[in-house]
């Protein structure tokens, strides 16, 4: 096994001189090194072959002992130096100080086919940076990162990659729900990659500290490697960075509340600087279309990170950057600028993203109406949002308001709920629709066709993942094969997977790990 190993990061960056893994602050430093944690009996479970040959491994490689030892942790690759990232953050909207990769070690850096990567472990054990945690992680939230990490990317969602998810050997003792119902479960741990793995706290980390030598230097080492397209310098060159991180963070918000995705911890450490999305914790996709469900266990009580304030809390991410960013500008009038870019381009883009989803080939002056009614009327009853939009498709310009509610009935949870007012409404709604779509130039096959592009018919829903954690604890990894090669073409239609084109199941409701879940899992 052979890799183009690359340790720009660790090479250009300031190193914490401290080479003791124990909790500890740490100053004047953008990382630790550490070794993982050896494990007893690591065997790997699934391999992403595409994943693996974006860094040029090959199906020979994938099946050797030496990846075996090296994505699990038991081998240092030779010449890297293996490192766990210091950064801060706010969580839940509160100031936390220092943070940091509690469980995640970065491997090294890989470049391949003019790419570049870097390798982090998830679940390898205890850093500087895990306070009160063991630094290891557990099947059940491994299988839910490799999962969605391929499904995002497959949704054309910005996300990480995953390569390689493998058992440890090892038992790991959690908490599931915080409740004080403490079990052993198995362990696991999740190869992952990105062009980089920092996040708005790296930058808050300096900033808190004052420390704007290391803010400048961690700063332009980001631009250099991972945005040579801004070519300005002084205070312009950070703008700059700052107006691309705030793009990018925009469209990637776009595809989450276009696939019904919610993340349910956007802390500020949780917000990666390309844009991607990062740290797969307690997600879950929108079954029924309900705006303020969060997945998350610790924000049920407030629901911050609920689907429909998905936008608000990044442009208020987007702040905290800002203000950790100021201290290289010292000017707020372009910062403010670009956040008030922000908050107007959104809801222009958003309607123009729910146009696509609607199958408007251009939006039109009444056509936010249209969408806002529809976003209210999915609320009169419980709705399933991926099945509904995708049923949309086979609405005909001919169809009557009647025929078109009939076609989308099987996204609803209870039909019987859907008379009288909710009847009437649904139906005006049909009304305005289908008197839009006639205004369309395109046929309805053609128009079928672009609006299964963005809507997918497939998502990773919560309790498909659940099901597949619950073989896999039985030692049957089957439906991890399956759901992977599902997610990968989530807009076919795959009749073989039709099974899989369903609302939640009732029992799905309540059941830990497919209603909500906790950071732990």
């Amino acid at each position: 096994m052979k890799l183009n190993i690359q340790n720009i990061f660790i090479n250009e960056l300031p190193a914490d001189e401290n080479l003791e893994n124990s909790i500890r602050q740490v100053d004047n430093a953008c990382f630790s090194f550490v070794d993982p944690t050896k494990t007893k009996a690591p065997k790997i479970i699934h391999v992403v072959t595409n994943v693996a040959n974006e860094i040029g491994l090959t199906e020979n490689d994938i099946q050797s002992d030496d990846f075996l030892n090296v994505f699990t942790g038991n081998n240092i690759y030779p010449n890297t130096k293996p490192f766990a990232m210091a950064y801060a953050g706010h969580q839940f909207g509160n100031w936390a100080g220092q943070l940091g990769d509690g469980r995640a070690i970065s491997l090294f850096e890989v470049e391949h086919e003019s790419k570049s990567w870097m390798l982090q472990l998830k679940g390898a054990g205890k850093t500087p940076y895990s306070r009160r945690g063991d630094g290891l992680a557990v099947l059940r939230s491994s299988i839910r990162e490799h999962l969605c990490s391929e499904a995002m990317f497959h949704l054309g969602v910005p996300t990480t990659r995953s390569l390689s998810l493998a058992l440890t050997g090892d038992e790991v003792l959690r908490d599931v729900l915080y409740n004080g119902n403490v079990a052993y479960e198995k362990g696991a741990v999740v190869c992952r990659m990105a062009p980089s793995f920092i996040r708005f706290g790296n930058f808050e980390l300096f900033a808190a500290k004052n420390d704007v030598k290391n803010l400048q230097i961690l700063a332009d080492y980001t631009i250099k490697h991972h945005f040579p397209e801004i070519k300005t310098e002084g205070k312009e060159k950070y703008i700059a960075f700052f107006k691309t991180i705030t793009d990018s963070t925009k469209e990637m918000i776009l595809h989450w509340q276009r696939v019904g995705f919610v993340h349910g911890v956007m802390n500020t450490d949780n917000m990666s600087v390309h844009g991607i999305t990062i740290d797969y914790g307690p997600y879950g996709w929108l079954e029924d279309f309900n705006p303020n469900w969060t997945p998350n266990t610790t924000d049920a009580e407030n629901k911050r990170y609920r689907f429909g304030n998905q936008p608000n809390i990044a442009l208020w991410n987007l702040l905290q950057l800002a203000n950790a960013l100021y201290p290289l500008i010292e000017d707020v009038k372009p910062l403010e600028t670009i956040l008030e870019g922000y908050s107007n381009e959104f809801q222009d883009d958003f309607y123009k993203m729910m146009s696509t989803k609607l199958g408007f080939e251009n939006l039109k002056e009444n056509d936010a109406s249209i969408i806002d009614q529809l976003l209210a009327v999915l609320q009169e009853t419980e709705t399933d949002m991926t099945i509904f939009y995708r049923n949309l498709s086979t609405i005909s310009k001919t169809d009557s308001p009647e025929k078109g509610l009939e076609k989308i009935q099987d996204a609803f949870y209870t039909i019987a709920e859907v008379k009288e007012r909710v009847e009437e409404t649904w139906l005006y709604w049909f009304t305005q629709y289908i008197n839009r779509l006639q205004e369309e130039e395109i046929s309805d096959s053609e128009r079928k066709g672009k609006m299964n592009l963005v809507n997918p018919k497939y998502v990773l829903r919560n309790y498909m993942a659940q099901l597949a954690i619950d073989a896999a604890d039985k030692k049957d990894y089957s439906l991890i094969d399956e759901l992977y090669t599902l997610l990968q073409k989530p807009y076919d239609e795959q009749p073989e997977m039709e099974k899989w084109f369903i609302k939640r199941p009732d029992w799905a409701r309540v059941k830990i790990g497919c209603s909500m879940l906790s950071c732990s899992s």
